[in-house]
């Protein structure tokens, strides 16, 4: 299983791209940013920093949307990465949430969604593209290659994740739900004629190292707690267009919003966010992973027993420094494979 880390971009970016470094050394193989150019400095810059001063760490953002970022501008951006150091590039891709709603903007439509899914692909990849009644392609990017993964929670999401994206991005890290969609994202891909086992698979949830004591879980609770209310956002988006109930979604997924009230995007994403009271200790224990290392394998293990190829780490909370080198200490290690070097 890769394990990643999920970084905002918070200034200065000196510290971002210090976490990023870090990141390598402990044997992370993703760094991820948030891409809300609003609300946080501009990730795209700060990757080029990232690749210069890493060596082997994919970077890309979780997620970019097509209704703030021309689809051309991106392919053109991560072909440009890719060109100068060498194709450790990712491309995350969903509706929009953030960096649209903060300008008062609309997520795109599935179909738009589905669309520019399969021209981005097309473009980064050095491949030509019908873009506007004109052939469009690359003409210098002739060994750029980037995954574009989809992420999603809803029905008609996970269809085009299946039918056209190379990989599939969860955020939260409840295995019911990790189990539902995976099924989901595969069925579609199947009926596509794709091989299911060709789109990768990222769960990515926070994760915070605690002692194993209830005070100390405790505090991590109040700390993740940004997350449930993040992922609601989504999840009102799903409510509102298929209803409560009737198996569209997991009811695992729809009962804890119930008393949501409205959310502000001047707290997106950030510890203490004052609309995320609705969220209910055990929505937190669920979607995210809390407790000593031994408990961080232990959920690895599970979600990597559903077909999780990655677990990348939301590292928005106050024990970043702790967090990344507890993984880099005991997690990951726990969960590669170990090779004898002699039998």
């Amino acid at each position: 299983m890769d394990i990643g880390v999920v970084l905002q971009c918070t200034p200065p970016a000196a510290r971002v791209i210090d976490l990023a470094k870090r990141a390598e050394t402990y044997g992370f193989s993703y760094v991820w940013t948030f891409d809300s150019h609003i609300l946080w400095e501009e990730p795209y810059v700060i990757y080029s920093k990232i690749l210069d001063e890493t060596r082997k760490v994919i970077v890309g953002p979780m997620v970019t949307n097509p209704a703030t970022r021309d689809i051309t501008v991106t392919a053109s951006v991560f072909a440009t990465l890719n060109e100068m150091y060498g194709n450790r590039t990712v491309i995350g891709i969903g509706r929009g949430d953030s960096a649209v709603r903060v300008t008062n903007g609309k997520p795109v439509s599935v179909a738009e969604l589905r669309q520019a899914v399969i021209d981005l692909k097309g473009l980064v990849n050095a491949e030509a593209i019908e873009y506007k009644g004109n052939q469009l392609r690359l003409p210098w990017a002739g060994g750029s290659h980037s995954g574009v993964w989809v992420a999603a929670y809803g029905p008609k999401m996970l269809s085009v994740t299946g039918e056209v994206g190379d990989g599939f991005i969860l955020q939260l890290a409840d295995p019911s739900i990790a189990e539902w969609t995976i099924s989901a994202v595969r069925e579609a891909a199947q009926s596509a004629g794709r091989d299911p086992d060709d789109v990768y698979i990222c769960v990515a949830a926070p994760a915070y190292i605690t002692d194993g004591t209830d005070e100390a879980h405790a505090h991590a609770r109040d700390q993740l707690r940004w997350f449930g209310g993040m992922v609601g956002n989504h999840v009102a988006d799903i409510v509102e267009r298929y209803g409560e109930g009737g198996g569209a979604v997991p009811q695992a997924l729809t009962d804890y919003i119930r008393d949501r009230k409205g959310y502000d995007y001047n707290e997106h994403g950030q510890v203490g966010n004052t609309h995320t009271d609705f969220v209910p200790d055990d929505i937190v224990d669920r979607f995210c992973i809390i407790g000593p290392p031994e408990e961080h394998v232990r959920r690895l293990q599970e979600l990597k027993d559903l077909g999780v190829d990655q677990f990348a780490v939301y590292l928005q909370h106050d024990d970043k420094d702790h967090t990344l080198a507890q993984y880099g200490e005991k997690v990951i290690p726990a969960v590669h494979e170990h090779l004898k070097a002699r039998s």
